[in-house]
């Protein structure tokens, strides 16, 4: 007799493997993060960079191939949508991918990682290669924020046991424990319990600012990659931020640096770092010098590696060296992290005091995914004070210096905002400004960081 063997079930077969290797691959993943929250093991991780180590490395090694192939691919985009909330690794590699893709959008060494075009709902990015903190150079930072750190460090798809972070002095036992390592003790400023900033609006626009939805869609970009809620955006509470400090010019008090140092201009000098966001940065730092602060400008190139531009592990070199410099340095009490967009065929330049001025937007990094989960591996409990810095500069800047920026930019990672609690990552202009705009762009800039700084009007 002739046996048949039929294969009507092997399908079924195959689809039961894939379900169990990505349910091993869950287990194993969520398995080690719950290992990693023991006493023992957090004992462990904190005593050194091992946890860091084993996300740059792994980053490094598979984002190109792994997430790249998946992403790139635009007929199994909902393959890859599927795969995001279902497996935190794969969305760790595949968001990292992403940042890295979007990091040359011009020809510029900037990035554009900055829809800069996009005028609401989304989000944007600077983009590094180990932590997610992908590039701030363009509306979308190169991807690699930093954390490759920042360039790559996409939310921990797994809800973080975090709670929200509002200050360092207030942070629970728990969220210092994993911080304490990157957040050294911070100089205390005035009491920031009081509303200050609020009562320099008016009732109409206060009205307007407690709607959510108008507050998102008027000041704000979301990039896909995060979400961004109403207990993140309460208006009331960025506003009644505290956040001036008590001018010092015998201390330290303000850092500037620039994670991307290469990023130049349409008429730049390739032979003058003067002419290109360094020299942005120098003139930054001598017009808050002239409004009675002392300003340190870390000129460190971190986006350049064997003479070749490098993006990838830009975010992890500059925050390395930040760190010393605030270790050095404990009085500084604000980080700017200067950049310049990279937007594909787009020049945002306004007029101010009748000169042409090149346009800046505000950067946030809010360490949350496109689930509203906090991103556990990427830690920040300066988010609101960040957010609140940048949304008091954005109302000063509107009201004062009409067109001059564009909607406040927000993304997964957290690209070194971590560091303090009035952190900036600030794009200004494009690769087709000029340098006179962008100096020009300098003036009011300074101008509204004073402001916010000093609590004057």
């Amino acid at each position: 007799m002739e046996v048949i063997v039929t294969r009507d079930g092997g399908w079924l077969q195959r689809l039961l493997y894939f379900a169990m290797i990505i349910l091993g691959v869950y287990i194993v993943q969520k398995g080690g993060a719950l290992l990693a929250e023991t006493g023992s093991a957090r004992a462990i991780l904190d005593a050194g960079m091992l946890q860091q180590r084993l996300e740059d490395a792994a980053a490094r090694t598979w984002t190109p191939g792994y997430a790249a192939a998946v992403e790139e691919r635009k007929p199994v985009n909902w393959f890859a949508a599927w795969m995001r909330p279902l497996v935190p690794t794969y969305s760790y590699l595949a968001e990292r991918a992403d940042e890295e893709q979007t990091a040359e959008a011009s020809e510029e060494p900037g990035s554009a990682w900055h829809t800069a075009s996009r005028s609401t709902e989304a989000s944007d990015i600077p983009a590094q290669a180990s932590e997610a903190d992908a590039n701030p150079g363009s509306a979308v930072p190169p991807a690699s924020e930093g954390e490759s750190e920042d360039a790559a460090d996409a939310k921990s798809r797994t809800r973080a046991a975090i709670p929200h972070e509002t200050s360092a002095d207030g942070q629970a036992q728990s969220e210092r424990s994993v911080q304490e390592e990157d957040e050294p003790s911070l100089p205390k400023s005035s009491d920031s319990s009081q509303p200050v900033f609020g009562r320099n609006v008016s009732a109409e626009l206060l009205e307007q600012l407690s709607d959510f939805n108008y507050l998102l869609n008027e000041y704000f970009i979301v990039d896909p990659g995060t979400c961004a809620d109403a207990d993140l955006l309460d208006a009331a509470a960025l506003l009644s931020e505290d956040l001036s400090i008590v001018k010092n010019p015998e201390v330290p008090q303000i850092l500037i640096y620039h994670t991307h140092s290469q990023e130049a201009f349409a008429d730049s000098d390739p032979d003058d770092p003067g002419t290109t966001i360094v020299g942005m940065g120098d003139y930054l730092t001598e017009l808050l010098t002239g409004y009675g602060y002392q300003v340190i400008h870390d000129t460190g190139v971190y986006d350049l590696v064997d003479g070749v531009l490098d993006r990838s592990t830009a975010y992890d070199y500059a925050r390395a060296q930040v760190q010393q410099i605030l270790e050095e340095h404990p009085s500084i009490e604000v980080i700017i992290d200067l950049h310049r967009d990279g937007v594909d065929g787009e020049k945002f330049v306004t007029e101010i005091d009748g000169r042409p001025t090149s346009k800046i937007m505000f950067f946030n990094g809010i360490s949350r995914n496109s689930a509203d989960e906090l991103i556990a591996y990427l830690p920040n409990s300066y988010t609101q004070q960040n957010l609140a810095f940048s949304l008091q500069l954005e109302l000063k800047a509107r009201r004062q210096y009409p067109d001059f920026t564009r909607n406040i930019y927000l993304k997964a990672e957290r690209f070194n905002l971590h560091l303090r609690p009035r952190s900036l990552l600030i794009e200004a202009g494009t690769q087709l400004n000029t340098v006179e705009e962008e100096r020009n762009a300098m003036i009011p800039l300074a101008d509204l960081i004073d402001q916010v700084l000093s609590g004057r009007e």
